[in-house]
């Protein structure tokens, strides 16, 4: 499909670990504060008491996050449950009604799947469990009736209230009125002009292939991500998506990422690198970031340029291509920028997360995962990989719409 994509923005993260209870009263008061409706907001506390219940039962060290979804058009609430197992063996008997491993009714999770508007779930034995579950305000609005195309997930590190990671993403439906500024062909200055480098050099810009070509592959035999001069927005509605880290932790750092998804999200650039100019005069004055920005496109196009220590990777059910950053850090020391072209593979997806998750995870651990939406495929990376011990943040986008 070739129209526009679903986004949607969040606000309000808020998680609730060793004092579930207190999340029942939190969604009664995010659904009255956003307008979600008497009758809507009393089935929203409903379903947050059902899954806390079932939490806190059944599962090790489960954790559950509110916040609130909205578009230019409506604000809605999700839930997000993260678990670290038992897990399920059959997960469509644990939503039928009448299920129960304890002697209870049995009702919760099949009570919430008709309650919500969007529910799913995702469980391994032995692993853990992931759930998610969204509350519209009813009529539902036709704005919100897809699967948002981009997902994320942040969680402060133990002991803090704040998170100084953050995830943005926006369209780009226009074209650019001029080629993105990277490592050879000069940067933009504070007044607009753009320094010519062939002309003052007597040289002409490397011409790099729109598409990656089959004979520039890795040693595993992927397409290599093609270093990009001039890099361009093809023609279309491309979705722009950021991932960044706050230099630290705590509310500093939190005021970084939030100057960045600002500056994100009123920017008018097109490629990466034209965002990352616009991110970067932002962040100065603030202790700085990393952060990666990539642009997908209808026919699967990824551009991507990232600063400081964002992982990122191109993902499919057998294949990990990752994507490289280079040193610096966004609102302080930002060299030549590069841009860099892959293709994502069909199927995949593309995923960047901070260093508050290690690095070792593999694509068979998200192989079960991909066919869920982003939001919750960002979920279970999480759970899988993340740490405690530092600000943590994923971001998943699928490329069709």
């Amino acid at each position: 499909m070739s129209g526009l994509p679903l986004l949607l923005d969040c606000e309000d993260s808020a998680w609730f670990r060793d004092q579930l209870e207190a999340a029942r009263g939190a969604a009664a008061a995010l659904g009255r504060r956003i307008g979600l409706g008497d009758h809507r907001t009393a089935q929203l506390v409903l379903a947050v008491a059902e899954l806390a219940t079932n939490v806190t039962k059944y599962s090790a060290d489960g954790s559950m996050l509110l916040r609130v979804l909205r578009n230019a058009a409506v604000a809605g609430v999700e839930v997000v449950v993260v678990d670290g197992g038992p897990g399920m063996a059959d997960v469509a008997a644990a939503l039928r009604d009448g299920t129960s491993t304890v002697g209870t009714l049995g009702i919760g999770l099949g009570a919430v799947q008709r309650l919500a508007d969007r529910f799913d779930i995702h469980s391994v034995p032995g692993v853990g469990t992931v759930q998610l579950a969204r509350f519209w305000p009813h009529p539902l609005h036709p704005s919100v009736t897809g699967e948002a195309v981009v997902g994320g997930i942040t969680r402060p590190m133990g002991g803090e209230e704040v998170c100084g990671d953050a995830w943005a993403t926006r369209t780009d439906n226009h074209l650019p009125t001029a080629p993105a500024t990277d490592a050879r062909a000069g940067r933009a200055s504070e007044s607009g002009a753009t320094f010519d480098w062939s002309a003052l050099t007597a040289t002409r810009p490397v011409a790099v292939p729109s598409r990656v070509t089959g004979s520039r592959l890795d040693r595993t035999g992927r397409p290599k991500a093609e270093l990009v001069r001039d890099a361009a927005a093809e023609a279309g509605n491309g979705v722009l998506v950021m991932s960044c880290d706050g230099l630290g932790h705590g509310p500093m750092a939190a005021l970084a990422s939030q100057a960045a998804v600002k500056a994100f999200r009123t920017g008018t650039g097109g490629t990466p690198a034209q965002v990352m100019e616009e991110v970067h005069r932002a962040l100065r004055g603030t202790r700085g970031a990393a952060v990666a920005i990539a642009r997908l496109e209808p026919g699967g196009r990824v551009l991507f340029c990232g600063i400081g220590n964002i992982a990122a990777a191109l993902v499919s059910s057998e294949s990990r291509s990752n994507l490289l950053s280079h040193p610096g850090i966004v609102g302080h020391q930002m060299r030549q920028l590069r841009t860099y072209e892959q293709r994502l593979p069909p199927g995949g997806v593309l995923v960047m997360h901070s260093d508050g998750l290690n690095e070792r995870w593999k694509p068979s651990d998200l192989a079960s995962l991909l066919q869920h939406p982003p939001a919750l495929i960002a979920a279970g990376l999480l759970r899988q990989a993340g740490t405690r011990r530092d600000d943590a943040s994923v971001v998943v986008a699928k490329g069709a719409w």
